[in-house]
């Protein structure tokens, strides 16, 4: 069953068209990804999804009900991480949960058992008659996943929430959604983290400039990469001769070089390592290891665009 349908969503700003006739349905109890560059639409499609921007056509429906028509029976469904800190530094941590559950419309004995319960979860009991302030970057996001999620809603939404911390709370966050999804939570999870999508999501929906170009699970959208290889070679005294041959090879469609690697993509990498060791050798560039990767989301995304996913 669908929890989340986006029929012919269209935003423009200014006139320009920033998301076209997204189409999409996502089910109840996945975790969908939406992975995108900085500018794809996902921010303003989330925040049409939850009634914050009014839809400049088509329609969204959350859990049978229009957004259009009863946007405030729809926000009381949805729980938003915002990509920017939701916080107010003058109260603490239990009096910012506490907040947010009573513009949910709780109260009394359950109000304070929710805040107890969403502090519990992501790990801020110890701190919560702290204020914000004192906080580190991860602690905030974790304390506004706490003020999302403390009214048990049937869909979260994430908006790149791990922008700017530190690998300990970018996993312990990682950990609280596939947690939050094993409570029976639909997350809808927002990143230009491919390895993040990849990890913890059941389908993802690839987007740029404004339209989904891609959905379904990483085995799925990796099928469609027409099983390009990548051959990754750490290697030392590359000339631009080198490059040149390489690039001239008749099954490589081209080489990358980043920080002392060389990268090479062709359809299969089968029966052409000898030729490409024998390239180095001629010119005599020393290798320091050599491995080939296969097709993934970053793969899929640089074919169906041109760019990487962080251009």
């Amino acid at each position: 069953m669908a929890i989340a349908v986006l029929t012919d969503v269209v935003k423009r700003y200014e006139g320009k068209l920033t998301v076209d006739h997204v189409n999409v349905s996502i089910q109840e109890g996945e975790i969908f990804g939406l992975l995108g560059p900085n500018g794809a639409g996902k921010s303003t499609t989330i925040s049409m999804i939850c009634g914050l921007l009014k839809l400049d056509g088509g329609d969204i429906v959350i859990d049978g009900i229009s957004v259009g028509s009863n946007p405030l029976e729809v926000k009381k469904r949805i729980g938003l991480v915002p990509q920017d800190l939701a916080l107010y530094d003058t109260m603490t941590a239990a009096e910012n949960v506490t907040f947010f559950g009573r513009l949910y419309g709780l109260s009394g004995k359950l109000l304070k058992e929710r805040v107890a319960e969403a502090l519990a979860f992501t790990g801020l009991s110890d701190r919560a008659r702290e204020k914000p302030s004192t906080f580190s970057g991860g602690m905030k996001r974790r304390l506004n996943i706490a003020c999302a999620i403390m009214h048990r809603p049937k869909l979260i939404i994430m908006d790149e929430p791990t922008v700017g911390i530190d690998p300990q709370s970018r996993n312990h966050i990682l950990e609280s959604v596939k947690a939050l999804n094993k409570l029976g939570s639909t997350i809808i999870y927002t990143s230009h983290y491919m390895e993040e999508v990849a990890a913890i999501c059941d389908r993802v929906a690839i987007m740029d400039q404004g339209h989904i170009i891609a959905c379904g699970t990483e085995k799925e959208l990796r099928e469609r990469v027409a099983q390009e290889e990548k051959i990754v070679v750490k290697a030392s005294n590359v000339t631009p001769a080198l490059i040149d041959e390489l690039g001239r090879h008749p099954r490589v469609t081209r080489v990358e070089q980043n920080e002392g690697l060389v990268e090479l993509y062709l359809p299969s990498s089968q029966g052409e390592l000898q030729d490409i060791l024998f390239i180095f050798s001629k010119h005599e560039g020393i290798i320091g290891a050599l491995h080939v990767e296969e097709p993934n989301l970053e793969t899929l995304f640089l074919s169906l665009t041109g760019r990487t996913l962080r251009d």
